[in-house]
């Protein structure tokens, strides 16, 4: 039997900051997320929030078959087409995504008594687009994305340590994209706005496509 916690039980707090309200909705979600995207990022700005990075996303994706696997990663890019970010293509959610291209992103805006959840499809970016993107990465990032068998089991730090020295060596002045690696967007087919509000009675706007739609887009709220 798990012990009981009464101190967690205690742990609660009302939201009364904010509200969604009806005048700030837009026809489809990405003007939408970019107002709210910029207001984090003002927070945690005028906070020295160092500890929040405010592109942090949970990625979920799953196996063949269907065990759920979530991970922290970073959003690079997000506009009408979708939400961008770079991997390992041979990672676990590479593979995953490659026979399941289904995923979940949640934006945790916790500053602001905030998330936004997108369900989608994930797809690569052009190569153009991933060599751009690798370019502009700390040259120790480009010999990481060499360096790491990714969420493969290795033996030990030193192991990785060598294998970076192996690529430092391999590649003295400019590193190269690896195959491998590259970037995957996310073209949601629902984007869902979660604004905390008193006694748990949320606000909770989702934006779902729908082809019939003048804009593609429906706007639905949901009970919280």
């Amino acid at each position: 039997m798990t012990a009981e916690q009464p101190e967690l039980a205690r742990l609660r707090r009302d939201y009364a900051e904010r509200a969604i309200e009806v005048t700030e909705l837009t026809t489809e979600p990405e003007p939408l997320f970019a107002r709210w995207f910029a207001e984090v990022e003002k927070v945690a700005r005028k906070s020295d929030a160092t500890w929040f990075e405010v592109n942090a996303m949970v990625l979920t994706t799953a196996d063949a078959d269907a065990h759920p696997s979530s991970r922290t990663v970073l959003l690079k890019g997000y506009g009408p087409e979708g939400f961008t970010f770079y991997t390992n293509l041979r990672s676990r959610k590479g593979r995953q995504i490659a026979a399941n291209p289904s995923v979940s992103l949640l934006f945790p805006w916790y500053p602001l008594e905030r998330q936004v959840i997108v369900l989608g499809t994930a797809s690569p970016v052009p190569d153009e687009e991933s060599d751009a993107y690798f370019a502009g990465r700390p040259r120790g990032a480009r010999l990481g994305a060499w360096a790491s068998e990714q969420s493969e089991t290795i033996s030990d730090r030193a192991w990785l340590e060598r294998r970076l020295a192996e690529f430092e060596a391999k590649y003295p002045g400019d590193v190269p994209r690896p195959p491998h690696w590259g970037g995957l967007r996310v073209r949601p087919d629902s984007v869902e706005f979660w604004q905390g509000r008193p006694d748990r009675l949320h606000d909770r706007i989702r934006y779902a496509r729908d082809e019939a739609a003048p804009t593609g887009w429906r706007t639905e709220r949901l009970s919280p």
